[in-house]
């Protein structure tokens, strides 16, 4: 950094009247992005693209904003404490201050987020950090370079909210429906083909010799063009989606875009193998395989996760209670493996004569351990011992309390997210609404 003084060892920040003081060296890695940008500038004019006004004399620079928010951010960027709400200041204004100094609402305590949430969801505000920082910024960058490369830049980003956005806009809420159309056809395709009458209707159709589904003639079944029908259009929007994608990196380690690829994948495969086989005996020994691929079909069903909250705050919640689910799981192998081996010692071991067989083993004991801790209890196999039946009661007791434990965490996480998704939605109503009124 090369403004101010030679001999200034540290910058001043005057936030709103109240004046901080920083060393240069703290300044490059300062936790809040907008503080730690003025050690990168290297004139006047950059430093006032960061800050309000700037005294070279005194190397000081003045942002106009709320000094009592950003007392509280500067706490809690020092480690001392939690972000929580400054007192009598609207929740909107402070996450504005957040938003401006680089911080997100991700940061603030969960009862305040739940509040933020909340004033947003009611209100269908939504702050950015361009909008927030210099509301003129992205037109003047826009300016500076090319018309038509700027004008092909809006158009990809429009694109991609339409494809990615189910509620960004009337074209994306249109699109959304015909894709989730395609998604519930291709499934009843899928259930119904594995009907008896289904199947028996397309062996009458056909001749003794068994045909590929996907040979091309006139006599390929109707179930088969549908299905080619939804294979093409899943494979054009993926394909357009990759296209428009920001970073082609990142689009394809997102979790939804591999199950597309499963979902996708199976059919060409499929049809490679009959392409390839032939309709002879070497298609009958490939049939168990192609039978699989075609089930794999299956996953298309997760795609509506892209259109409904609901099944994105599954998701979510999985991804971020992972270290719970591990707790549950644990928890479950730990007394799945006392309580099978005591149920196979009390049922099986004790007295071979009476002996209950379906207690042979530790392995066979599992099963019914799972069923009990689960209280599903399906009656297959139980204990006919008076020991064996007091060690059922507590099975099922522990089973109870264990699961309840971690189940309290993941509770929590599933409302959190499912308030966060519900207003990353509704985020987007004001413009959806002025698209119907226009």
């Amino acid at each position: 950094m090369t403004l101010g003084r030679g001999g200034m060892a540290s910058v001043v920040l005057n936030v709103g009247g109240a004046r901080y003081s920083l060393s240069r060296e703290l300044l490059k890695d300062f936790p809040l992005s907008r503080v730690s940008r003025l050690h990168g500038c290297r004139s006047e004019r950059d430093v006032l693209e960061v800050c309000d006004d700037y005294d070279r004399e005194r190397n000081e620079y003045f942002f106009d904003r709320h000094s009592e928010a950003f007392g509280f951010i500067l706490l809690y960027v020092r480690g001392h404490g939690k972000l929580r709400f400054a007192p009598r200041m609207c929740e909107l204004s402070f996450y504005n201050e957040m938003v401006y100094w680089g911080l997100e609402g991700a940061h603030l305590e969960y009862c305040c987020q739940r509040r933020l949430d909340d004033r947003m969801s009611d209100t269908y505000t939504f702050y950015s950090a361009d909008e927030l920082g210099a509301p003129g910024r992205e037109e003047a960058r826009a300016a500076r370079g090319s018309e038509p490369a700027a004008a092909k830049k809006r158009w990809l980003e429009r694109m991609r909210r339409t494809f990615e956005e189910p509620t960004s806009s009337l074209a994306a809420q249109i699109l959304a429906t015909v894709s989730v159309v395609f998604v519930i056809v291709s499934m009843v395709v899928l259930c119904a083909s594995t009907l008896p009458d289904w199947r028996a209707a397309a062996v009458d159709n056909h001749s003794l010799e068994e045909q590929s589904r996907y040979t091309a003639g006139p006599g390929r079944e109707p179930s088969g063009i549908i299905e080619a029908i939804c294979i093409g259009w899943f494979t054009a929007e993926c394909i357009v989606r990759f296209i428009v994608s920001k970073n082609k990196c990142e689009f394809v380690k997102r979790p939804l875009n591999i199950i597309d690829l499963l979902a996708i994948t199976p059919y060409y495969i499929s049809v490679l193998m009959t392409v390839f086989t032939g309709e002879n005996s070497q298609l009958q020994r490939a049939g168990v395989t192609l039978r699989v691929l075609r089930m794999m079909r299956i996953f298309w069903v997760i795609k509506l996760a892209r259109h409904f909250i609901g099944l994105q705050t599954l998701g979510l919640t999985l991804k971020r209670c992972y270290r719970e689910m591990v707790m549950l799981l644990v928890f479950i192998c730990v007394a799945m493996a006392i309580f099978s081996a005591l149920s196979q010692l009390l049922e099986h071991g004790l007295d071979l004569e009476t002996s209950n067989k379906d207690y042979a083993s530790i392995p066979a004991a599992c099963w019914w351990v799972i069923i009990s801790m689960t209280t599903v209890g399906y009656g297959d196999m139980y204990p006919i011992t008076v020991p064996g039946r007091i060690l059922g009661g507590v099975c099922v007791v522990s089973g109870i309390v264990l699961l309840a434990l971690p189940i309290t965490f993941i509770y929590h996480s599933f409302v959190q997210c499912y308030h966060e998704l519900k207003f990353r939605s509704a985020r987007y109503s004001r413009s959806l609404s002025a698209e119907f009124l226009n």
